[in-house]
């Protein structure tokens, strides 16, 4: 069997037709993969953004009773005036936190 250059030719032609058919079908896959991805790192993501969240809540909230206590010992050595107003803020803030947890 004799190979001339027009079966080179068309061997090469066709190794780089299948090669360019092979790169679609790849670049399809990844393509149509890529959503799914992106929704399980928006996932990840949103898991973690939450429970940042719920660590912030709960450090405002101790810092929230700690003022609490300060102003509290600050009115009962006798200073008045925006101790008591800040005092009743605050504890009108925590209640209405309190029941809106609630609903």
């Amino acid at each position: 069997m004799y190979i001339s250059i027009g079966t080179i030719i068309t061997v090469g032609s066709l190794i780089g037709a299948l090669g360019v058919i092979g790169g679609v079908l790849i670049a399809a896959y990844k393509f149509l993969k890529k959503p799914e991805e992106l929704e399980k790192k928006i996932q990840k993501i949103r898991a973690t953004h939450e429970e940042d969240i719920r660590k912030i809540n709960e450090e405002q909230c101790l810092i929230t009773y700690g003022l609490l206590a300060c102003l509290k010992g600050l009115k009962e050595k006798g200073c008045n005036g925006p101790v008591t107003e800040a005092i009743n803020k605050i504890e009108k803030h925590l209640n209405k936190q309190a029941h809106d947890m609630e609903e």
